[in-house]
């Protein structure tokens, strides 16, 4: 069996940067299935669907309107709506609050989790997201649950706004955080939970260097 590891954890984590550079030092892949949901969610809001209506969503998802495919540049991952590059789209606030509510729907997440897990099978890679070691790799060789607290989470999403001129309040960016974590720990469907074979990383007092090393070690000490 191919190495596999599960990063899971709650928004603003620095769950995808993070498996960047730790599948980089790995020299593995990193798929981050979190932003195959922010297609899906981008996707519901060109089409002007109302989020809360999981029929139109679910259909939506499974029609050939919304076809989300990934595709790997020099190591990093592209994600691609209907054959466009949507990488940098799919990174703005209202786009992530739209994948937390399409997320919510079964077939939504069935149909991303069959894919993740079918690209997993062939190759050593890692995968982030919020239910990857408990649901879409729950044999992956190592299993991570990387956290912070709401507050330093919210003051590390509010820097990276800011360096895009994005000048939204921290409170705004708590708030949405705050929404966020109980939108994905109370959602029906596999909800946002640590395994329990999972090892908690808290980055709350760790520089992004330190994180790294501490997950890489984890990795070493597991194979």
């Amino acid at each position: 069996m191919p190495l596999t590891i599960a990063i899971d954890g709650p928004v603003g984590a620095g769950k995808s940067t993070i498996s960047d550079a730790v599948a980089s030092r790995l020299g593995i892949l990193h798929l981050d299935t979190g932003a195959m949901y922010r297609a899906v969610g981008l996707c519901a809001l060109k089409n002007g669907l109302d989020l809360d209506d999981e029929k139109s969503v679910s259909a939506l998802c499974v029609s050939d309107e919304c076809r989300v495919d990934v595709r790997y540049e020099n190591g990093a991952q592209v994600t691609l709506l209907n054959g466009l590059d949507v990488s940098r789209e799919i990174r703005a606030q209202e786009v992530g609050q739209a994948a937390s509510s399409v997320s919510r729907y079964r077939e939504v997440r069935q149909v991303m989790v069959d894919r993740q897990q079918e690209m997993a099978k062939s190759q050593p890679m890692l995968l982030d997201g919020r239910d990857i070691g408990t649901v879409v790799l729950p044999s992956a060789t190592v299993k991570i649950y990387l956290t912070a607290t709401p507050e330093a989470r919210a003051t590390r999403r509010m820097l990276q706004l800011r360096e895009k001129g994005d000048e939204t309040p921290y409170e705004e960016i708590l708030k949405e955080v705050n929404a966020r974590d109980y939108q994905d720990t109370h959602r029906e469907v596999t909800p946002l939970r640590q395994a329990e074979d999972a090892i908690l990383v808290d980055s709350s007092n760790l520089s992004f260097d330190e994180t790294v090393e501490k997950i890489l070690s984890i990795v070493e000490a597991k194979q």
